[in-house]
């Protein structure tokens, strides 16, 4: 069973940009690639190890971060229990937590927009996760 969080930022301080424009397709596609090379970095620098394969989708006010092949060795090892898939999907639930510290004033101030909403996904057992925020405003044509 996939761990959830879902968080509300309405009474988080507000990041100041005067970039309000959407974003058209090619400046979208760009910004997607941009931001997931940008993901890979952080989790890499953060956690020694990679996510084999990363997509980044912004859409509408919307943008949605996912992974898979994040899992270490042992972790792997560990999943193959049920208390080891509840142990693995808490510690990485920590893991998408901090992410969101580190990396939502950044988020924010890329796309001009204020985060009003989030969610996180892990599924251990399928060495998958997603990152779904809601901005305060349309980020794209």
């Amino acid at each position: 069973m996939p761990s959830v969080v879902k968080m509300n930022f309405k009474e988080n301080g507000s990041v100041e940009s005067d970039q309000t424009q959407k974003l058209n397709d090619r400046q979208r596609k760009q910004l997607q690639h941009e931001l997931k090379i940008y993901m890979e970095k952080y989790f890499k620098q953060k956690l020694g190890k990679g996510v084999d394969h990363t997509k980044v989708i912004i859409w509408d006010d919307m943008v949605i971060i996912r992974g898979e092949g994040f899992l270490t060795e042992p972790e792997k090892y560990i999943v193959a229990t049920t208390a080891g898939k509840d142990l693995v999907n808490s510690a990485r639930m920590q893991v998408c937590k901090q992410h969101s510290i580190d990396n939502m004033p950044y988020f924010e101030t890329v796309l001009g927009a204020k985060a009003i909403h989030q969610t996180y996904m892990i599924e251990a057992e399928g060495d998958f996760w997603m990152h779904a925020i809601v901005f305060d405003r349309v980020l794209t044509e």
